[in-house]
């Protein structure tokens, strides 16, 4: 298995996937095929796409696995720029190879923090000079995320951030969140929010409750997630502004969000793979790669999370991806940094869900492909002529256990360390171009 360099050479001459099972939540297209790549694009796809019919086209033949369009993650923590050993846009970049993710949106919260133009560019640059697949800058509401002054949304829009985001912060001042929201509607802005209140939230380290009890931690209540979300509710009523709920975690915020979309509001939101498998249980003995913000919830909310998707309440599922080194995770889990890597995990994770019959597949493939393209405005995510030939072949089968060595992020801090998974992306191309193969025949 590999993950291919950036010098490899590009395809020469069209490339088929041939007699593969094509599954786009675009079309809803579910059926045997294959896929026409030539260039960088789509040329063609659909049942007639066979073998023996290709022309010059040089035939794969996926063996019947699943095609679709490549991955689309929008909320990945990177150490690039200002804290490079934990990770890097290269090193994510791989990762996300590997687990058939051929976009991520690249969160603020760097250091510098990425509010100003300069640092827009750079992002764009240093992807675009390391990175094996498509990366973008999402930037801040606020000048250093700090909540007080509101970031030059036009400018950086026009610069390349692809939406706006306050990292792993809520923005307390509901004025400035009016006035983002407001100014980000003339530009059709995505403004992605982390839901927690502060000073709620002070001081807790996992979900309140029972279990947080036992192990004598503080804990989070979920009304510091659904108070902040319900305030930022009111003022997309007030503003306009196209709002996504970066990360819910609990059936209270599903419930908000389902009655704002009832009403008509222009609300998304998200969740991520760990509050989809995982709860507050997994924490055990203390286990700080369980350390998450939001918190793991309890099993109900987890199964909340889960109707969510299944019933497309719920529009996205991210990794949220964050790298954290040995020395912020080898602490007591009081004084321990949150977060947990997820880009190579995430495709696998998710099938947990298709595989014990809770998510069918198009609604989970829409979930992590289709939906976060369609929020974030690009043209990936849909298998349609002319679009870009960003795609995933998936062994829904294959069986294998993680090993955090074998992963390809720097940091390992992976919640799944000796996990068992069915599944994973065999093949991923990015642009037409091979940016990763597990196993024969996908060789390069």
């Amino acid at each position: 298995m590999d993950v291919l360099d950036r010098d490899q050479p590009a395809q020469t001459r069209p490339v088929a996937l041939v007699n593969a099972r094509l599954v786009d939540r675009a079309t809803g297209l579910d059926q045997q095929g294959g896929v026409l790549i030539s260039q960088s694009e789509i040329a063609d796809f659909g049942p007639h796409i066979a073998d023996g019919e290709l022309g010059e086209a040089e035939p794969i033949d996926c063996g019947g696995r699943v095609v679709t369009p490549g991955l689309v993650d929008m909320m990945v923590f990177t150490g690039e720029p200002g804290h490079e050993h934990r990770e890097t846009l290269a090193t994510a970049s791989r990762a996300a190879a590997a687990g058939g993710v051929t976009t991520f949106a690249v969160m603020p919260n760097t250091d510098p923090v990425i509010d100003d133009v300069a640092l827009v560019d750079f992002i764009m640059r240093r992807a675009r000079d390391t990175a094996l697949v498509n990366v973008h800058p999402m930037a801040a509401m606020t000048k250093g995320l700090a909540g007080v002054e509101m970031s030059e949304i036009g400018l950086l829009s026009e610069a390349g951030a692809i939406a706006f985001a306050n990292g792993k912060a809520s923005l307390a001042n509901a004025k400035v969140m009016r006035n983002v929201l407001a100014y980000a509607k003339d530009f059709d802005a995505l403004i992605v929010h982390h839901l927690e209140d502060a000073d709620l939230a002070k001081d807790g380290v996992m979900n309140e409750g029972e279990v947080a009890t036992r192990l004598g931690l503080r804990g989070v209540p979920a009304a510091a997630e659904t108070i902040m979300l319900e305030r930022d509710i009111r003022l997309v009523e007030l503003s306009g502004g196209r709002y996504h709920a970066g990360q819910i975690s609990c059936r209270a915020s599903l419930d908000i969000v389902r009655a704002a979309k009832a009403r008509g509001l222009p609300v998304t939101c998200g969740v991520s793979i760990n509050h989809l498998t995982l709860n507050e249980n997994d924490i055990g003995p203390y286990r700080t790669f369980f350390k998450m913000k939001p918190p793991l919830r309890s099993e109900d909310d987890r199964r909340a999370m889960v109707e969510g998707i299944a019933s497309g309440d719920i529009d996205v599922i991210v990794s949220a991806h964050d790298p954290r080194g040995a020395e912020g995770k080898r602490r007591p889990f009081a004084d321990a940094n949150d977060g947990a890597i997820g880009l190579e995990t995430l495709l696998a994770a998710a099938l947990r869900l298709y595989h014990s019959g809770e998510v069918e597949l198009h609604r989970l493939l829409a979930a992590l492909s289709f939906n976060p393209a369609r929020l974030l405005g690009l043209k990936s995510g849909r298998l349609a002529k002319g679009a870009p030939a960003d795609l995933a072949v998936i062994d829904l089968a294959t069986p294998w256990t993680l090993e955090p060595e074998n992963l390809r992020s720097k940091s390992k801090n992976t919640p799944f360390d000796g996990a068992r998974f069915e599944g994973r992306a065999l093949l991923t191309l990015v642009a037409g171009r091979f940016v990763y193969y597990y196993a024969d025949p996908f060789g390069p």
